[in-house]
């Protein structure tokens, strides 16, 4: 079963990584204060990067490579991401 790997930006500019089934959805659970507690006082959040993850082992694998970069490097991720052209 594929899952995502996401980062969420919160009100405050803080960025929050995860793993979900369904990103979309987890951040609507994020957004209704049912989400983690990190995120629950730095409502609202947006959903800023995603990444498919072939199983849930493989996510968090990569949700700890991501918690481990700096601010700046997963900003520059996130740009990286947001700047390439969709494939529609």
């Amino acid at each position: 079963m594929e899952y995502t790997v996401y980062i969420l930006r919160c009100a405050d500019g803080s960025l929050y990584t995860g793993i979900a089934k369904d990103a979309q959805k987890r951040l609507a659970q994020h957004n209704a204060g049912k989400g983690a507690k990190y995120t629950r006082s730095r409502l609202p959040a947006e959903l800023v990067y995603t990444e498919p993850a072939p199983d849930k082992s493989a996510a968090l694998k990569r949700e700890i490579e991501l918690k481990r970069l700096s601010h700046a490097e997963k900003q520059q991720l996130i740009s990286k991401k947001t700047s390439e052209p969709s494939l529609v």
